[in-house]
């Protein structure tokens, strides 16, 4: 995106994900989904 003030431009560029951001945001995705999963069996069971 680019946009232009009195002279000045400015450009936004979306950063790319490398191979290892991607692994690495997967990795938290599933680990985050396993500890929901466990704490919503436990909170099950209390009640």
């Amino acid at each position: 995106m680019t946009l232009n003030l009195l002279f000045i431009t400015v450009t936004f560029k979306k950063k790319q994900e490398t191979f290892d951001e991607a692994t690495h945001f997967e990795n938290v995705s599933q680990r985050f989904e396993e500890t929901k999963s466990k704490q919503y069996t436990k909170m099950s069971q209390i009640f």
